[in-house]
């Protein structure tokens, strides 16, 4: 098994997965990531540490990640964007959002998570999916794609909110080179054009049916470089480690970066997956858990 790499949080400047309003200025996250990050590397030296994935992109967050010491116990960082979708900027100004974040700071940066939405047109994705490769093939030390398949609708985004968001909450079900069903949209076709140099970010549900029929696509479309997640909060479900290790093993065959996270309603400041957790040192011992399992 290869895991390469480990990513501590996902989108922790996002309120969808880290409640700023319980944790403003980010000082307890910033604790978690220190105490993880040293975790981490007691297990294994050799790992690839790398700052939960922002987004919005914005420097000041980095910053103040530097001023609170977390960039020492990171050996990278990362951005997500989604200029076709979400964001308020266009795709041609993707080096700049990278040149912005490489002001502030010396670390390698990665893209690892950047996509298009299906759902105005898959001739937006086609597009969206050429210009990202020209854009930031060879930029960037790891680019992944967001997502082989789409949201199931039958799954409701609950980190989303459909009434303030509007059409932008259902855009996130249509982010998958392949629908629901598993048949391919227009931009599938192009995708071996970019690989193995192009991964792909792809998160699988606790126990989740795809699994199987995800890793055969994916090593058909030749990716090598993978990005998946270990969630924290489905370790305490039964069986957990049961699906972890079921999990891991289907994707033993690809360079795998692991992203830590999502809080158990058990631990958090309050019973949600984006709380901060009330004791970081269990954060930190999952992580540790899981690098000495898988890594």
């Amino acid at each position: 098994m290869t895991v390469e790499a480990v990513m501590l949080w996902n989108e922790p400047n996002n309120m969808s997965h880290w409640d700023a309003l319980l944790d403003p200025e980010w000082a307890i996250y910033a604790d978690m990531v220190k105490l993880a990050g040293e975790a981490i590397c007691a297990e294994n030296g050799g790992l690839v540490r790398v700052l939960g994935g922002i987004s919005p992109i914005d420097p000041e967050f980095i910053r103040n990640m530097d001023r609170r010491g977390v960039l020492a116990a990171v050996d990278a960082v990362a951005v997500h964007g989604f200029p076709l979708d979400w964001n308020h900027w266009q795709i041609h100004e993707w080096p700049e959002r990278i040149a912005a974040v490489a002001e502030v700071t010396s670390h390698p940066i990665w893209v690892s998570e950047v996509g298009v939405s299906t759902f105005g047109a898959e001739e937006v994705q086609e597009f969206g999916l050429r210009r990202t490769a020209e854009l930031l093939l060879g930029k960037a030390p790891r680019l992944h794609w967001y997502s082989l398949y789409d949201l199931p609708r039958a799954w409701p985004a609950t980190t989303r909110h459909r009434e303030a968001e509007g059409s932008s909450y259902y855009r996130h079900f249509y982010m998958g080179l392949l629908r629901e069903d598993g048949t391919p949209k227009r931009a599938l076709r192009h995708f071996t054009d970019y690989t193995p140099e192009l991964g792909i970010c792809q998160w699988f549900h606790f126990e989740d049916p795809r699994l199987d029929e995800a890793v055969a696509w994916l090593k058909k479309l030749g990716v090598r470089k993978l990005r998946t997640g270990l969630s924290w909060a489905d370790s305490f479900r039964p069986n957990a480690l049961v699906w972890f290790d079921h999990m891991m093993r289907a994707l033993a065959s690809f360079d795998v970066t692991v992203t830590y996270c999502f809080t158990p309603d058990s631990c958090g400041l309050r019973p949600d997956h984006t709380s901060p957790p009330r004791q970081i040192e269990q954060y930190a011992e999952f992580c540790a858990q899981m690098t000495r399992r898988y890594a």
